[in-house]
C-alpha cells in the first residue's frame, strides 16, 4: 500500500516495547508497518517519550496511535499533550487509529474515564465479539460476529465518551472497539501483535509477574495468529491512502 506524496501516515509512538520483544520483533511502529503493510517512505514517525512532538494535524493523512508501558492515569506531560493533539484532530475530521494505550488516550482526551479494570490484566489470544452497531461500520462490518485478536492490558475504558459508540466487547472488556466519528476508531485489542510477537511477549509478562494467577503457559498454548483484527488495520490503512488519492 502507497499513500499519496501530499501527506505522510503519522505514527505517534506513546511507549517502547520491552527490550526482549524490540530485540526479536521491532519496537511498535515497526510492528505497525509490518502488520498494516504500511509504506515507510510515506510514514512519520514521532516518539512522545523521547520528546518529539508532531506537526499539527493537518500535515498529516492520518494518525495511528501505539500502545505503551505507562498508564493513561500518570496524566504525564507527554500523554497530557498527545491528548490534546488528539481533540485537535478530530476538529478537522483526522482519520486515528489508536490500539492499546492509544484507545485509553482517545477515550480519555475525548471525555470518557479510564482506569484499571477491576478484574485485572487481560492477555492472550481472545474472541471479540461485535455489537450490533458495528453492522453499519465501514471498517468493522466485514467481521464476523466473533472473531480472535491478541491482548496485554491493565487500564481500561471504564466508561467511552458520550461522542463514541461501542462496536465490540470481550468477556473481560465491555469496550474493546469505539467509533468516534466518521473517520476515528480504536480498539483495545492490538491488531500490529502477530502470533509471534505475543509468543515473545508472554514469557516476558510471566518473568515479570511471577506471583501473578495468571496461567502464562496456559496462555502460550492458545496464541494464534490473528488475521482478521490484523484486516481492521489492513483496511484502516488503506482508507488513509484512498481518502488522500480523492483528496489530491
Amino acid at each position: 500500500m502507497s499513500l499519496s506524496a501530499q501527506k505522510p501516515l503519522l505514527i505517534l509512538q506513546t511507549g517502547h516495547a520491552p527490550e526482549p520483544i524490540r530485540a526479536v520483533h521491532g519496537n511498535f511502529p515497526q510492528m505497525f508497518i509490518r502488520q498494516g503493510n504500511i509504506d515507510s517512505q510515506q510514514l512519520a514517525i514521532v516518539d512522545l517519550q523521547a520528546g518529539e512532538r508532531p506537526a499539527s494535524p493537518q500535515h498529516y493523512a492520518g494518525a495511528v496511535i501505539t500502545g505503551s508501558r505507562s498508564m493513561v492515569t500518570e496524566h504525564l506531560d507527554w500523554s497530557e499533550y498527545a491528548a490534546d493533539w488528539i481533540r485537535q484532530a478530530m476538529l478537522i475530521d483526522l482519520p486515528m487509529l489508536g490500539a492499546c494505550y492509544g484507545h485509553q488516550l482517545m477515550a480519555y482526551a475525548l471525555g470518557g474515564e479510564v482506569d484499571y479494570h477491576p478484574q485485572g490484566i487481560e492477555v492472550g489470544t481472545e474472541e471479540i465479539e461485535l455489537l450490533p452497531a458495528a453492522q453499519q461500520d465501514p471498517l468493522i462490518s466485514m467481521l464476523p460476529a466473533r472473531f480472535s485478536a491478541n491482548l496485554i492490558h491493565l487500564q481500561s475504558v471504564i466508561q467511552p465518551p458520550t461522542c463514541a459508540t461501542v462496536l465490540a466487547r470481550s468477556a473481560h472488556d465491555a469496550h474493546q472497539i469505539l467509533r468516534y466519528g466518521r473517520n476515528a476508531i480504536s480498539t483495545q485489542f492490538h491488531p500490529e501483535f502477530s502470533a509471534a510477537v505475543m509468543k515473545t511477549y508472554l514469557p516476558w509478562l510471566a518473568q515479570q509477574a511471577a506471583e501473578s494467577s495468571v496461567n502464562y503457559h496456559h496462555k502460550l498454548q492458545s496464541v494464534t495468529d490473528t488475521p482478521l483484527s490484523q484486516g481492521l488495520l489492513l483496511r484502516f490503512v488503506a482508507s488513509v491512502g484512498k481518502q488522500q488519492a480523492l483528496a489530491g
